[in-house]
């Protein structure tokens, strides 16, 4: 089990560091797809889960294409989390392939009916074939379709509710979507429902400010915490009780000792809600 603490998302640069100092973290995530062609990494790996609780982060199964899974990728994905025994696997709120082409980005799907009879479909088969739960994870969101007449937290609230999935609330993407639409972040909080919340993301953000005075904040994953962020994260905190929290780092990923420290500020957060807890 994963348990109710912060722990780090595992990347390649910190794995020497992992196996040779064993730092005090309570759990760490990795990326599947970064897995699943075997080799060195999956041996690291290997190694790895011999001494931490492990979760499967995915970012390639395309949740939201309307033309299903891809078997292909579901498959290895299977075989995976049948080597690991993760903790917990999670996907996102989002698409990535279609008629047979695959972005490299997370894109944004339209909050409509339609779209969430697709994802309930696409969840229910990769939750059928790993023979599990998954959770779903909100992504950040820079552009919005003209038809999309559901709000995003009622259409996270009706996925959990129609599947079964938990939900992992990623509050800097919350934030981040938030300053871009210009929502207030906690309506969004407030309208999860909390037994659904079953993991809880932190990242940095930047923003992006332009010579007519506009400005966006684009998530990635390449700082500190944000005070706002951590604001939001205490206020998650009260609302589900203490849940694993991941502090993610992906671009410009600063050394071990970066992400421990803001595991720890986390910790000291989380800790802070103890009247809150939910029972193990």
């Amino acid at each position: 089990m994963i348990p109710a603490a912060a722990g780090i998302g595992l990347r390649f640069p910190h794995h020497r560091a992992v196996l040779e100092e064993r730092p005090a973290v309570a759990w760490l995530e990795v990326h599947a797809e970064n897995y699943m062609g075997g080799g060195k990494p999956l041996m690291v790996l290997d190694a790895i889960r011999r001494d931490y609780p492990v979760a499967l982060h995915g970012v390639g199964l395309s949740l939201g294409s309307a033309d299903g899974l891809n078997e292909r990728h579901l498959a290895r994905l299977r075989n995976l989390a049948q080597r690991v025994d993760p903790g917990l696997v999670s996907e996102h709120l989002s698409w990535s392939a279609t008629g047979g082409a695959h972005f490299a980005d997370l894109l944004p799907l339209p909050f409509t009916e339609e779209a969430l009879s697709i994802v309930c479909r696409n969840v229910e088969a990769a939750q059928e074939s790993l023979g599990r739960r998954i959770l779903v994870e909100n992504a950040s969101s820079y552009l919005r379709y003209r038809h999309s007449p559901i709000p995003e937290w009622e259409f996270v609230a009706a996925l959990a509710e129609r599947t079964g999935c938990g939900i992992l609330c990623d509050v800097n993407n919350i934030f981040v979507t938030a300053c871009n639409h210009g929502f207030d972040p906690r309506r969004y909080l407030h309208a999860l429902p909390a037994e659904r919340v079953s993991e809880i993301h932190l990242a940095g953000h930047q923003v992006r400010k332009f010579e007519d005075g506009r400005s966006i904040r684009i998530d990635d994953h390449g700082s500190r915490v944000s005070h706002e962020v951590w604001a939001l994260y205490a206020e998650a905190l009260a609302l589900f009780g203490r849940v694993p929290t991941l502090i993610e780092w992906d671009t410009d990923v600063p050394p071990l000792a970066v992400l421990l420290d803001e595991a720890a500020q986390a910790q000291c957060i989380m800790s802070e809600e103890r009247t809150h807890a939910r029972p193990a």
